[in-house]
């Protein structure tokens, strides 16, 4: 009774591990690709901290919070509606994760006003999330696919 048991275990350890190394990898490259031209400006929140240790905190953050979220999500049974769930939150989380990174490098030091805040934001992440999330659902996808019952 333990075996199939420790089977069912270790294949979902194996999935998450995936989904999480996946999340964590997609998180730091939309970060950079998004923000890094606020990556030689000072942090208003934290004077020592460099942008690349912001960027590792927040996509270590971001993987923890998403695995609990597609682990609530994977109750729901319609495919469609779950893919669909998953891409808006993951855009949702990065887009805010950006607006954070813009607030704290570039808005914080001068005069935007929150529409300002905003639009530059959308400017600067439309296509890193655009990309990389639709990389990102698909290839969550073809993980839960494949890898969808135990051996």
């Amino acid at each position: 009774m333990s075996q199939p048991f420790s089977n069912k275990t270790i294949h979902l350890l194996k999935k998450y591990t995936l989904i999480a190394i996946l999340l964590f990898t997609a998180t730091y490259l939309e970060m950079y690709w998004a923000m890094r031209s606020f990556s030689e400006k000072i942090s208003s929140g934290c004077l020592d901290c460099s942008f690349s240790s912001d960027v590792n905190f927040i996509s270590i953050f971001t993987t923890v919070f998403l695995i609990i979220v597609l682990l609530i999500l994977s109750l729901i049974k319609n495919v469609y509606w779950k893919n669909s769930l998953q891409l808006l939150f993951l855009i949702a989380v990065w887009f805010f994760w950006n607006y954070v990174i813009f607030v704290d490098r570039e808005s914080s030091w001068s005069t935007y006003t929150f529409s300002e805040e905003i639009q530059h934001t959308i400017s600067y992440s439309i296509l890193p999330i655009l990309v990389l999330s639709a990389v990102t659902e698909f290839s969550l996808h073809t993980i839960h696919k494949n890898i969808s019952k135990p051996l």
